[in-house]
């Protein structure tokens, strides 16, 4: 079988997610330790013991989440996986971080630090109140790039997550945002909901959050991935640092193309998704796009072990 690894993004995060990894794994403690050194704080008390409405401030989600992702890969690494086992590597926004880490592309506690700057700038390029999105679900993305257009009447409304056949979200100014759903559900929406977040993202509205990021990952070295990332941006693979660089750059204010990343790898002969970190989100999201696909969540130890035991 051909695999990817694949890693999730904003809304996956929980209290106490990747606990048991660390501590049924060393290596597994060691990328918290790593974080928290990074971050100069203990982020894993907050995963482990918080506030559920602390952890989800986006500042504090987007590390998290990257931190029990690679986590768990380090305890699949404990069981004799290899990076190598993979054909490709993704991530649905924040979690593209997750996916150059785990390539090797980006050190963890510089990852760490990027998307405490990454979340802080996307919180801060709208005020509160002002953005929003909502999931439209049951149109194509044709469909919802046309709802979103009727919506704008002269406000940002576009479509922002390409998610899955039945799942696209927009994202925009507040109002246009609102206006989208009603419209959406005028032209068949099974559902349109607007979604608790604190801004909105991967829009034009975070703009001023994209050359925040140009700055920041202008000091950070990024090497060759392991193995190729497939890029939100482009939904093709890519290897090289700058273009990485420049891509992440774009992503903030670009649409996250998963489902069509996740044809993609399936046309290349990937017929195996592992969800590596919190959650099952991409997971469901995968069966609905690549629908002969098997995929795999890996959160807990049995996961690691039961994924491990697979290739052998």
């Amino acid at each position: 079988m051909s695999r990817a690894f694949v890693f999730p993004g904003q809304g996956a995060q929980t209290i106490g997610m990747g606990k048991a990894l660390a501590e049924s794994y060393p290596s597994a403690r060691a990328v918290f330790d790593e974080v928290d050194e990074a971050l100069g704080e203990r982020l894993s008390a907050l995963i482990w013991e918080g506030e559920p409405d602390v952890l989800t401030l986006t500042e504090n989600a987007q590390p998290a989440l990257m931190a029990t992702s690679l986590a768990a890969l380090r305890a699949l690494q404990s069981e004799g996986v290899s990076i190598d086992d993979a054909a490709f590597v993704a991530g649905h926004s924040l979690g593209e971080y997750s996916a150059l880490a785990a390539a090797g592309a980006l050190e963890i506690g510089d990852a760490a630090r990027l998307l405490r700057v990454r979340g802080r700038a996307m919180q801060d390029a709208v005020p509160v109140g002002e953005g929003a999105m909502a999931a439209i679900l049951g149109l194509s993305l044709d469909e919802v790039m046309e709802v979103a257009e009727a919506a704008s009447k002269g406000e940002v409304c576009v479509a922002a997550n390409d998610n899955d056949p039945a799942q696209v979200v927009v994202s925009g100014h507040f109002e246009a945002v609102a206006r989208a759903t009603e419209i959406a559900k005028a032209h068949g929406a099974k559902r349109a909901l607007m979604l608790p977040v604190s801004a909105p993202f991967h829009c034009s509205l975070m703009e001023p959050a994209a050359r925040k990021m140009e700055i920041a990952l202008a000091e950070v070295e990024i090497a060759r991935p392991a193995v190729p990332l497939v890029a939100n941006v482009l939904a093709r693979e890519v290897r090289e640092a700058n273009e990485i660089r420049a891509l992440l750059v774009e992503q903030v204010t670009h649409r996250v193309r998963w489902r069509e990343s996740v044809e993609w790898m399936a046309e290349q002969g990937v017929d195996e998704f592992w969800e590596i970190g919190a959650g099952k989100a991409l997971s469901g999201m995968i069966r609905r796009i690549a629908k002969d696909a098997e995929t795999r969540a890996i959160g807990a130890p049995g996961d690691v072990v039961a994924a491990a035991e697979s290739l052998k």
